[in-house]
């Protein structure tokens, strides 16, 4: 099972005390899609409407949203709804015909990116961007072996579930994956880049005297499944450095601090003035619509290049090109780095503000609007409270305000809303939150 969506999760067993309606859904879900599928919350939530900040149930209620990070915008974002509408109107098709749109969206990624980034391949989902980064990594480097960190999440196809210890232990690691410890500044070493350069140094050194070497060392750069991990600023760089130093790639997996999220960039290596050899985009990419990609400097290209091709059948097609487009002009127009700087800082204040008054908020981290709040036992000890937690998370959804948790305790609060988030909203979640915390 899963282990984020353990942390959060509707128990099957429990059915029998809800409505009916929501009883039948989850009869005919349980029919139609099989067991493998996880819900959130354990009163599940029937959505069927989204705008900006806002999802609606059958009966009009409306929830706020501050975890969804797929609408990265916002729900139903009117421009980039209308280009996938225009577009879906004019041609659909991939990308073994010229077509300007992926041309376009491809030339704007790579005037954010650092220039030593020179081309972009297009996917449909981070999980397959992740999964041809390694395949890129282990052709340019002659390695397989793979360094993440403890809980990390990094997509659903074979390969890359092999490095995705969050999926739990019905998905065993790879042979040749190894685990860091998390840069957790809290509960850990407080010199976090030397103890998670260290950690990568000894792991690839492990890899090697396993015959596998480094083929790539990738990480979320705000550590979300690990308890988000966001400073000191630039304590990714010497744990980069370990893993180039033995051979590998660095990876930086965007697919969540991406497209502005962490409010002082628009990507969150940035954060740390490293430069990736490779860098995975995924959900914010198109608000909703399916649509990722991976970067590349051309050095790590060259030999994939000469020795395989790529195609992707729904990969770059013009409508994700059209989506991602727009998502680039909403970024840009409403200025929505700086507005996730300036509300993130916000809402961090309130939180701090709140753990004046409720002990069991043990700390306050995150960068722009990814936000943690580590909910603990005792102070001293900073024991995690899971319990407390799940009874937060679902009491908040029963005040109508959607989030949910991570980190290996389970008690970590993570606060990631759409980028339409404004300050009333991050008082009206302030409210709630101080509401059902302990006094």
């Amino acid at each position: 099972m899963n282990r984020m969506a353990m942390i959060n999760a509707f128990d099957p067993t429990t059915a029998a005390a809800l409505d009916p309606a929501s009883r039948a859904l989850i009869a005919r879900r349980e029919s139609v899609l099989g067991p493998a599928y996880r819900l959130f919350y354990e009163q599940p939530l029937h959505l069927v409407r989204g705008e900006g900040v806002w999802l609606y149930d059958p009966d009009g209620h409306a929830y706020l949203d501050a975890y969804n990070n797929v609408a990265s915008l916002g729900h139903a974002q009117p421009d980039v709804v209308q280009a996938i509408a225009t577009q879906s109107a004019t041609l659909v098709t991939h990308t073994r015909y010229l077509h300007d749109g992926v041309l376009t969206l491809a030339e704007r990624l790579l005037a954010r990116m650092p220039r030593e980034m020179g081309h972009v391949m297009f996917t449909c989902t981070g999980s397959e961007a992740n999964d041809l980064a390694y395949r890129i990594a282990r052709t340019a480097t002659g390695h397989q072996g793979v360094i993440v960190t403890e809980l990390a999440y990094h997509g659903v196809t074979q390969s890359v579930a092999e490095f995705s210890p969050s999926l739990g232990a019905g998905m065993p690691l790879g042979a040749h994956v190894r685990t860091v410890r998390a840069p957790d500044g809290y509960r850990g070493d407080p010199s976090v880049a030397i103890a998670f350069a260290a950690g990568v140094r000894a792991a690839a050194e492990d890899l090697a005297r396993a015959g596998y070497g480094l083929a790539m060392f990738i990480v979320d750069s705000i550590f979300s499944s690990d308890g988000v991990y966001a400073d000191p600023p630039g304590f990714l760089a010497p744990a980069v450095a370990a893993a180039r130093d033995a051979g590998g790639l660095y990876v930086a997996d965007e697919v969540q601090p991406g497209f502005g999220r962490t409010g002082d960039a628009f990507f969150g290596f940035e954060r740390h003035g490293v430069i990736p050899d490779l860098i995975t985009l995924g959900k914010p990419m198109g608000n909703g619509y399916p649509v990722a990609a991976m970067a590349a400097r051309p050095e790590h290209l060259e030999r994939f290049g000469r020795e395989a091709r790529y195609f992707n059948t729904f990969g770059g097609n013009p409508v994700a090109a059209a989506a991602g487009n727009a998502v680039l002009d909403v970024i840009e127009r409403e200025q929505l780095v700086t507005h996730a700087a300036d509300v993130g800082a916000y809402l961090q204040a309130g939180l701090r503000a709140l753990a004046e008054r409720h002990e069991a908020i043990g700390d306050v981290r995150g960068a722009g609007l990814f936000i943690g709040v580590e909910l603990v036992s005792d102070r001293g000890t900073r024991a995690p409270d899971r319990a407390l937690a799940t009874r937060v998370v679902n009491a908040l959804r029963q005040r109508r305000v959607l989030l949910s948790a991570s980190g290996p305790g389970g008690n970590v609060l993570k606060i990631r809303p759409p980028l339409a988030f404004q300050r009333a909203h991050a008082d009206l979640l302030l409210t709630a939150l101080d509401e059902v915390l302990p006094a």
